[in-house]
């Protein structure tokens, strides 16, 4: 497993926006109150590995969100490629099978061995948020939400990664399963009270996510499109600490 450092707390805010620019704003207003920093397809494409850099080298933690998905051998040099770039989480998705989740996990063990690097932990993405039962039908999944999650989440701890991203509903399904005692669980369709869903359809309260045994909750417009972010964020802070 892997061995990055104890975050500050559980929000990781997902920097779901178009410019580098707007990237290190948000991360400047947020400092202190973020756990750790997503960035993803839009913000990755446009900026590349330099933002990553910056906001690694500014002090703070990323989740790397590329959702790695190909032959073993490419998603496997992606990992070590992810690891030199000091992420502090990167996913890939489950359905890439145990062969090519096995092969990241020696990739990034291997890497991080022999150039002394901290190991950042390998999240497999189970059901996508936004997935419905209808939308799985369609691309040939026949069984249900849940039972596809869990039965992800456990070729996930059975191939040697670190934990899983799955919606706050499969939590307590996940942990009753896995045996693993720090098998990591990230959710998106995490929504503060009075949030609007948007195109998330399986979703929780940070604290209800919490409750349920989730380790990471990503958190994205209901802080980054507020008015004033930090306040958002401080809201959310104090609705799980009660």
């Amino acid at each position: 497993m892997s061995e990055t450092k104890n975050i500050r707390n559980p929000v990781v805010v997902a920097l779901d926006v178009s410019s580098a620019n707007q990237a290190l704003e948000l991360v400047d207003q947020l400092r202190g109150l973020a756990g750790m920093f997503k960035i993803g397809k839009e913000l990755f494409t446009t900026a590349g590995p330099d933002i990553v850099r910056e906001i690694i080298n500014s002090g703070e933690q990323v989740f790397l969100d590329l959702k790695f998905h190909d032959i073993p051998n490419t998603v496997a040099k992606a990992g070590a490629a992810a690891t030199r770039l000091g992420v502090s989480i990167f996913n890939i998705h489950a359905l890439g099978g145990s062969a090519m989740m096995k092969a990241v996990a020696e990739a990034v063990d291997d890497v991080a061995t022999r150039e002394s690097l901290p190991k950042p932990k390998i999240l497999g993405v189970t059901i996508l948020t936004s997935h419905t039962r209808e939308s799985l039908t369609e691309v040939g999944i026949a069984s249900d939400l849940e039972s596809e999650v869990v039965r992800l989440a456990q070729l996930c701890e059975a191939s040697g990664i670190d934990g899983v991203v799955a919606s706050p509903r499969e939590i307590s399904p996940i942990k009753n399963v896995v045996k693993t005692p720090d098998f990591v669980i990230l959710t998106p369709g995490v929504r503060p009270h009075g949030s609007a869903m948007n195109d998330q359809k399986r979703v929780m309260t940070p604290s209800e996510a919490l409750s349920a045994g989730a380790n990471y909750l990503v958190i994205g417009r209901p802080i980054t499109a507020a008015e004033n972010p930090r306040l958002a964020a401080e809201q959310i802070l104090a609705e799980i600490l009660g």
